[in-house]
Order: structure tokens, then sequence, then C-alpha cells
């Protein structure tokens, strides 16, 4: 099992703490970290800052978690992950994901239906570009080139490099089974490792589909980790932060992280917690959000409960562990990516 660390997000930006971030990431490079992914939501984006990182790092490979499809056009987004990999020394995996109607729709101006069907024909478009090919689709969402003008079919002016891993972010069934049948790795959200069919299964059945071995593939999930003994204590910061994501994380109709809970086995409390959070109640939401889905979806306690949580992760099929080291200050941070890191380390060695 290896480790990943992701920074950025919605709130990224807001503090000129670049400086800061960078010293931490490189601090978690050294502690084993073996990948850093970069969160765009509607803060700061997430190439511009990786560039930076492959620049004062080393061995970390260096992943986009993720660039939505919507904000580029998939050869911008081809010659982006190839230009990536250049500078980089090849240690950049392209993540990829559709995001969600209120930012596709609100931010980039880009209709949000049919998500699957354009994440498809961005995927074909980009492994065109990686292959060296001219680049001509005939899609729904892209033809290339466009009918009627001037332009004809092109071939990128960079090497072709077929090795950049391509990991995606999915989440409803159809999307995850897709997940299974082209991409290298799955960048997972709202897992429950005690319901790993809702997710993992999905991956394998698309997988197992396209004649692709399971084995090969890369499956990473996580959450927030922070050590302590007083577990309700660790719990409740996080109850408002669930709550978001269960109720807001979409629109009332289109929420595949509240979808995903639910077929995880939280159905009834992630409708309660979503119709609470849209009628404006937002404090009772937060307290309706179950202890048990916070303590499966991240690492909080003794070292002992988060080691027989690590080990639940990994017994579910998680190959990469994406953690979230929680803590006063930059030091404490640093002791709660240590301690877990040791913790997957004995684990490796089961």
């Amino acid at each position: 099992m290896k480790v990943s660390i992701a920074y950025g997000g919605p709130a990224s930006g807001r503090k000129r703490d670049w400086d800061q971030q960078v010293e931490f990431l490189r601090e978690a490079e050294q502690m084993g970290v073996d990948i850093i992914w970069s969160a765009e939501a509607w803060g700061m984006d997430g190439v511009s800052t990786l560039a930076y990182l492959a620049a004062v790092t080393k061995r970390v490979q260096l992943g986009t978690g993720i660039l939505q499809i919507s904000a580029r056009a998939p050869v911008m987004t081809a010659m982006t992950a190839l230009s990536m990999a250049a500078i980089s020394g090849d240690r950049f995996i392209l993540g990829l994901g559709v995001s969600g109607p209120q930012v596709v729709e609100g931010l980039h101006g880009v209709g949000f239906k049919q998500p699957l069907g354009r994440l498809r024909e961005t995927v074909d478009i980009v492994k065109q570009a990686f292959a060296g090919e001219k680049i001509t689709y005939d899609g729904v969402h892209h033809v290339l080139p466009l009918p009627g003008g001037e332009g004809k079919a092109l071939r990128l002016a960079q090497p072709a490099n077929e090795q950049i891993p391509i990991w995606l972010a999915t989440l409803g069934p159809k999307s995850l089974e897709y997940t299974g049948e082209v991409a290298d790795g799955w960048v997972g959200t709202s897992f429950v490792p005690s319901a790993s069919q809702a997710t993992i299964g999905y991956i394998e059945a698309g997988a197992d589909k396209a004649g692709r071995d399971t084995k090969s593939f890369e499956y990473q999930a996580g959450g927030a980790v922070q050590f302590g003994d007083d577990i309700e204590q660790l719990i409740a910061p996080r109850r408002p932060g669930v709550a978001f994501t269960l109720g807001a994380m979409g629109s009332p109709t289109t929420n595949f992280y509240n979808d995903a809970y639910r077929r995880g086995g939280f159905e009834d409390e992630a409708l309660e917690v979503q119709k609470l959070w849209i009628e404006g109640d937002r404090e009772k939401a937060a307290q309706q959000v179950p202890a048990e889905l916070i303590l499966q979806t991240n690492f909080l306690g003794s070292a002992a409960q988060v080691t027989e949580r690590v080990r639940a992760y990994r017994d579910a099929g998680v190959t990469v562990l994406r953690v979230q080291p929680e803590g006063g200050d930059a030091q404490q941070r640093l002791d709660s990516l240590g301690g877990i890191v040791d913790i997957v380390r004995s684990l490796n060695q089961e």
C-alpha cells in the first residue's frame, strides 16, 4: 500500500501561505509519501502549483486530483499532461473528473448533462494525443477538426508518451465501470471500506468486462488522520464537512457523493442530512451525520485504532491510502503524517 496526500481545494489561495505549504510537502516526500495530489475546485488551479513542486521535489509522484474536464479543451489537457510529464521526469499522473453541475455550469458555463459521455470523449482524445496520432474525433460533445471551417487534423509537436497514467475520479456505477475499463487508477472519494462493492466492485466489473487485470490497477481512497484518545472530540469537528458533502456537493437532484454513501450503507442518514441541509438547517444537518460514517471514512483515535482502520482499507482493496494529516500546527500535522506512514509500512510487512 502506498501513501498519498493532497493540497489545495475550494479555499486554497485564500491565505498567502504557499511557501509553508511547499515546506510541508517537501517534508512529506522525505517521510516517504508516494504521491502528492493537487485538488482543483474553485480555488487554486491544479497544474501551476504542481509544476513548481516538480522543481523542488525529486522522487514523489505528482498528480492532478482532479482536472475538471469542462474547464479545458481535451487537447489542451493532453498538452498540459505531456508538458508536466516532461517537466517532472515522468512523475506526473493525469487525474480527471467531471466535477459537478454547480461548478461546471456556474463557473465554466458548460452544460453538465451527459457527464460520462463527455469524460469518455475527453479520455479518447487525450489518448490519441499521448500516442502521437493526428487528432480526429467525431463525437457528440467534441468534433475535431471543426466541420465547415479551415482546420485540419493535427498532431502535437511534443513527443508521444503513452506511459502517462490516467486516473479517474468517478462515483456513479456506470462511471466506475468505465474507470475499470480504461483507466490506470481510481481517485476515490465517498469510500466506505465495509461496503467496497459500492465503489471498487463496479470498477472490478468494468475491468473484467474489458479483459483487464485488476491487479495492475490502483485504487485510492482515504480521509483525515488524527491521533488521540477522545474519539468524540475527534469526530465533532468533521460533522459539518460531511454534512456539506451530503447536502451541498451537487444540486438537490444530482449529488454523486450522497449517492455513493447511500450505496455504502448509509441510505436513510444521507437522505436525512441532505434534506436538512437543503431546508437551511445546517446545524441540525451536521448533528445528524452518523459517527460510524465519520469513523469509517477517516483515521481517528489511538495508534491501534488507526491501524485497524488502515487494515480495513487494505483488506477492502485500497492500494493507495490518501491521508489528510490534521493538527493544531504544521508540526502536529507532520506528526500525524509520520504516524500513519509508519503504520502503513508496518502493515506492508505483514
